[in-house]
């Protein structure tokens, strides 16, 4: 099977973690600890989520990194030969929607890799469709899609999208 690196990327609370352990249960490593600021959460990921799975031919090796500003140090360190960007935001966090504009120019720019943006959380509360969130981040709105990153057919498919245009499947 052929390895691919994907990174997983957002910011805090927008479910990189929950996709990992959807993804792959036990077997995903996590680095999570208390949250020393109010985040909205109860823990961060303080260094990386990390696991592989197979996607058709391909062996994924999954790389979730951190969303903290103050982590920011692992981000390039992660995404050194990275082949895919799946970027989370937050549907019912629009207040973050500036940090993750950043933080997705910041990846993109350092690391022009295909990329596919997900958007969560659309269950709770008043939440952006992924059409607003396009029209947002100024992105094409096929690039763009609904998920729930804590069911696995749901973050599955968006990782399958992802492999799709990393490896020229369109």
């Amino acid at each position: 099977m052929e390895p691919l690196k994907v990174l997983v990327a957002g910011p805090v609370g927008a479910g990189k973690t929950a996709l990992a352990k959807s993804l792959l249960g036990e077997e995903a490593l996590t680095t999570e600890a208390k949250a020393s600021e109010d985040l909205g959460k109860e823990t961060t990921t303080v260094a990386l989520d990390f696991g592989t799975l197979a996607v058709g031919p391909y062996r994924v090796h999954l790389f979730g990194v951190p969303g903290q500003e103050r982590f920011d140090f692992m981000w390039d360190v992660l995404a050194e030969g990275a082949l895919g960007l799946l970027f989370l935001v937050a549907g019912d966090r629009p207040h973050h929607l500036p940090e993750a504009r950043r933080m997705l120019d910041y990846f993109l720019s350092r690391h022009p890799v295909p990329y596919l943006v997900g958007v969560t959380r659309l269950d709770l509360g008043r939440a952006w469709t992924p059409g607003e969130v396009a029209l947002y981040l100024r992105l094409p709105e096929e690039r763009v899609m609904g998920l729930d990153a804590r069911k696995r057919e749901e973050a599955f498919r968006a990782l399958a999208r992802l492999v799709e245009l990393a490896t020229g499947g369109e």
